[in-house]
């Protein structure tokens, strides 16, 4: 087990397991718990949903990371801005262009090299000039304010140390009027302290969210307004993945507990009367 005592070790964890995730297929990646990391005996894909149905997809750009469908509530018009946020391969970067068409522009931001480096592939094959991926984290975006029309993220902010700062900057760059639809991991009840403190499991989106109740209020204090749950759902984490951190004892208490993963979409609004700076508000 490994425990993790700051926000750059996090960060470290995290740049290490999506680099090599950025290297595989999506089969191997969905073949295991954690995508770079072999701790399952079966195959299980625990959260992703299915993407193929949908315009935009290109099978190139799935890693089969996620765990919703953002950009399915996320209300894209033709000829808007949209950002997404630790952007992978590009998967909802496509998806999304096709939403705002020749009209918009999106923005994909990933903190992984390896990660933007493989999207600018796949961009390049699908010949999209008004498509593009930029190198830097959440919780501090290379985007200046008030330029996003709407904000998408999949299976990303639970990896981030400072949820609180990456709101924040969504705040900050989206437009007065601006939405973010975006799918996470939160949790109910109180997990194991062994499942919150392994790496593995927080590359994995298992142990990096933080309680729901604490997701959404952090949401409220910033300033969004008509914030909604789009769609809800369980993640069930299999015993043989369990195993790995828990006895046979610690999971039937974890069991019959009553905590839980959840995955959620939240949708959200920035003030449409919200100023740019101190001395100038926009139109």
């Amino acid at each position: 087990m490994i425990k993790m005592n700051t926000a750059e070790e996090i960060k470290t964890m995290v740049k290490e397991k999506y680099s090599k995730i950025a290297l595989q297929d999506k089969d191997t990646n969905s073949s295991s718990c954690c995508g770079a990391t072999s701790c399952c005996t079966d195959v299980y894909n625990i959260m992703a949903d299915n993407y193929t149905d949908l315009k935009g997809y290109n099978p190139e750009a799935d890693l089969g990371l996620g765990c919703g469908l953002p950009t399915q509530f996320a209300k894209i018009k033709k000829g808007d801005v949209v950002i997404d946020l630790g952007s992978g391969a590009g998967n909802d970067c496509f998806i999304a262009r096709e939403e705002t068409g020749e009209a918009g522009k999106v923005i994909g931001i990933d903190m992984t090299e390896a990660m933007i480096h493989r999207a600018r592939m796949n961009v390049t094959k699908l010949n999209l000039h008004n498509v593009e991926f930029r190198l830097g984290e959440i919780e501090s975006m290379p985007v200046r304010a008030n330029i996003a029309d709407v904000i998408i993220s999949n299976c990303v902010l639970n990896l981030v140390p400072d949820k609180r700062k990456a709101l924040q900057e969504i705040y900050r760059v989206l437009k007065p009027g601006g939405h973010f639809s975006i799918s996470d991991i939160v949790l109910v009840g109180k997990l194991p302290e062994k499942i919150i403190q392994t790496a593995d499991l927080y590359a994995g989106c298992v142990s990096g969210g933080i309680p729901k109740e604490e997701y959404m209020s952090i949401i409220k204090e910033l300033g969004f307004e008509n914030i909604t749950v789009q769609k809800e759902k369980a993640v069930i984490v299999p015993d043989d993945i369990l195993a790995n951190y828990l006895s046979s004892d610690e999971i039937k208490q974890y069991k019959n507990s009553g905590a839980g993963v959840f995955s959620i979409t939240v949708n959200a609004e920035k003030k449409k009367d919200e100023c740019c700076d101190k001395t100038t508000c926009c139109k």
